[in-house]
């Protein structure tokens, strides 16, 4: 089948193969078909594909030396293939790793990289690995990398970050999820002069000091992200620094983290370009602080507030406020009410606000999965048979609570039509 699809399609630059957990995964062999067909492939995309090995990915490097970006997810080749790819893609750019299931041992395993790749590696994203510390070889050997992405990958990440620093001078972007990386990291990310973009997501093992290390030689910083997981490691004193050394700041997005008005008017002041804001889940931001934005961020143009102690009052000031804000999106804020959000779209038409309040709407009895209350009244023995066919019916995948209410229901009615056709005949029989 491959040869006959691939003569139609002999010009595939791009191709993604992705197999079902339920169905048949391509092996070695096919995938060294497809690259025989395709030598012009600079793009390719790997999910789930449990067949293939270091065999198949090795002869598939050697055809397909063009290859630009490889995204592989849920595979179970290991480091033999993938130094396979970085030794014979000599203009790979983009690589990205997620669940490789074929490195098992982070001490005696194979080191990865950089190989021949190492040159022009510009980004590298690792997801979710256990043995993710066993790709420092190419992180380090990667000259010239520009974007760095680490999520959910076990292991001690400072050591490696000093010895990534030291080798990389020109990192633009780094992403770092739920890893363990602490101020001694962040130190080292400080010797990055050129970065530009910087996501702290969930490592609560970053405090103050840290983010001010960065914030005092990074100057060039335009985004900042920022999920302190509430643990108050990160608050006022650490967005003073980059409020101080960041004046390029455009993008800000504060997660779990509990600023004052004392932090929020130095960004305002001092990063004159700031244009995008986001506060979530801040106990300490209300109608203060939300005052302080609206007077002082003057090129804002998008604004996010969720979860935070903010009301109509606070809002009010937006209508002033902001003279350049475009779009203000509020979620989760109790104290703010619709007809505080229609007020503030009458008073500034222009101005797109997105009320979203998170309210719920009550489930309907009736249509709960036990049926109606008059049945289980009437019928005891019956409504215990209704509500196992409902609790049958909501085992099952895919089916909408509603489905699943009216399935229970219908079981329900058929059993009691069964009780009554079979009361029925006994009478009859006896009479």
């Amino acid at each position: 089948m491959i040869p006959s699809l691939f003569c139609r399609f002999d010009s595939v630059t791009k191709l993604a193969l992705k197999c079902d957990r339920r169905s048949v995964s391509i092996g070695d062999d096919a995938l060294i078909l497809i690259s025989e067909r395709c030598k012009n492939l600079t793009r390719l995309k790997l999910r789930a594909c449990r067949e293939l090995t270091d065999r198949g990915m090795a002869a598939f490097a050697k055809t397909c030396k063009n290859l630009k970006k490889l995204s592989c997810g849920s595979c179970t080749f290991g480091a033999l293939g993938m130094n396979a790819v970085l030794d014979n893609c000599s203009a790979l750019e983009e690589l990205s790793v997620k669940r490789l299931r074929g490195i098992t041992d982070v001490a005696n395993g194979e080191p990865i990289g950089p190989g021949v790749a190492g040159s022009s590696l510009k980004t590298i994203c690792l997801k979710e690995l256990y043995n993710g510390q066993c790709f420092g070889p190419l992180i380090i050997g990667s000259t010239n990398l520009r974007t760095l992405k680490l999520f959910r990958c076990s292991g001690d990440w400072d050591k490696l970050l000093k010895s990534i620093a030291e080798g990389v001078t020109g990192m633009v972007e780094i992403h770092l999820e739920r890893v363990q990386v602490s101020d001694v990291g962040l130190a080292a990310i400080s010797n990055s002069l050129s970065l530009e973009i910087l996501h702290l997501v969930k490592t609560p093992e970053c405090t103050n000091i840290g983010l001010a290390a960065v914030a005092n030689r990074c100057k060039l910083l335009r985004k900042l992200h920022i999920d302190g997981w509430k643990a108050n490691r990160i608050d006022d004193q650490g967005l003073m620094a980059v409020a101080k050394y960041c004046s390029n700041l455009q993008e800000l997005v504060l997660i779990g983290v509990n600023p004052t008005h004392l932090s929020l008017e130095m960004l305002a002041t001092n990063c004159q370009n700031l244009e995008r804001l986001a506060l979530c889940g801040s106990e300490t931001v209300g109608d203060t602080e939300l005052s302080c934005i609206a007077a002082k961020c003057m090129a804002l143009k998008k604004l996010c507030i969720k979860s935070c102690p903010v009301s109509d009052h606070g809002m009010g000031a937006l209508v002033e406020g902001c003279p350049n804000l475009v779009k203000v999106k509020v979620k989760k804020c109790r104290a703010v009410t619709c007809e505080g959000a229609e007020w503030l779209r009458a008073k500034r038409e222009s101005l797109a606000v997105n009320l979203d309040t998170g309210e719920t709407e009550p489930v309907d009895a009736s249509a709960s999965d036990g049926g109606p209350q008059e049945s289980a009244l009437e019928l005891p023995h019956v409504a215990n048979q209704i509500g196992n066919a409902a609790s049958i019916a909501s085992s099952s995948n895919g089916r909408s609570t509603s489905f699943k209410a009216r399935l229970g229901l219908f079981a329900g009615r058929n059993i009691v039509a069964y009780t009554l056709r079979k009361l029925s005949s006994n009478s009859g029989s006896r009479s």
